[in-house]
């Protein structure tokens, strides 16, 4: 029955310092807990999250921040012009032309493209790819996921042999997106020429 008793004890006591632990670090993280910048996290949601780093910050993150802090907004240069107008809209500010300094929009979104027969399974464009869209191993045939490619062009120059090509995105059903006309969702263009309307009842 001792034997019992002092397993017993042995348990509870372990179980009491395991809450007491529990409640310390819970107490802790609430009485220490930074709260995000939401006007951060807006930022952040409206670049385009290729991570590619031509902004001059190692992904969309950082630059938003810096955004936050009064950095100039139009040196995103895949979110381009579009996203530049949107962080403009955001922050109540006008919106600039894109930066050419920091590369210049593409007019068609490209993907990157391995030709397997020419790769030499270097891994050098793994180590590269910022969001992890190169499948493959040391000494073997790498592969781009295609659902994964943002297009930052990243992987191209480390290749040794030249075998990433970035390719055109076909446009689908599922890759079209419909472009808003100027005024819509926003200040609706003035126009001196009314649609004529018919009288009802």
């Amino acid at each position: 029955m001792s034997t019992f008793f002092a397993i017993f004890i042995a348990i509870a006591a372990i179980v009491l310092l395991a809450l007491l632990a529990g409640g310390i670090l819970g107490f802790a993280a609430e009485k220490f807990k930074v709260d995000s910048d939401p006007i951060v996290e807006q930022l952040d949601a409206l670049l385009p999250q290729t991570q590619c780093g031509q902004c001059g910050h190692p992904g969309c993150r950082p630059y938003a921040e810096a955004i936050a802090n009064g950095e100039a907004i139009n040196h995103c240069v895949p979110g381009g012009q579009d996203t530049i107008n949107k962080i403009a809209d955001l922050l109540g500010v006008e919106p600039l032309p894109l930066d050419s300094e920091y590369g210049v929009e593409a007019e068609v979104k490209k993907i990157a493209y391995i030709r397997e027969e020419d790769c030499i399974g270097c891994t050098k464009c793994i180590q590269a790819c910022p969001v992890d869209a190169i499948l493959g191993a040391a000494k073997h045939t790498h592969t781009v996921i295609v659902s994964e490619c943002t297009g930052c062009d990243l992987c191209v120059e480390p290749c040794p042999v030249d075998c990433i090509d970035m390719i055109p995105v076909p446009i689908t059903r599922k890759t079209w997106h419909w472009q808003a006309p100027q005024g819509v969702g926003s200040t609706p263009v003035r126009s001196s020429k009314l649609i004529p309307t018919q009288q009802i009842g």
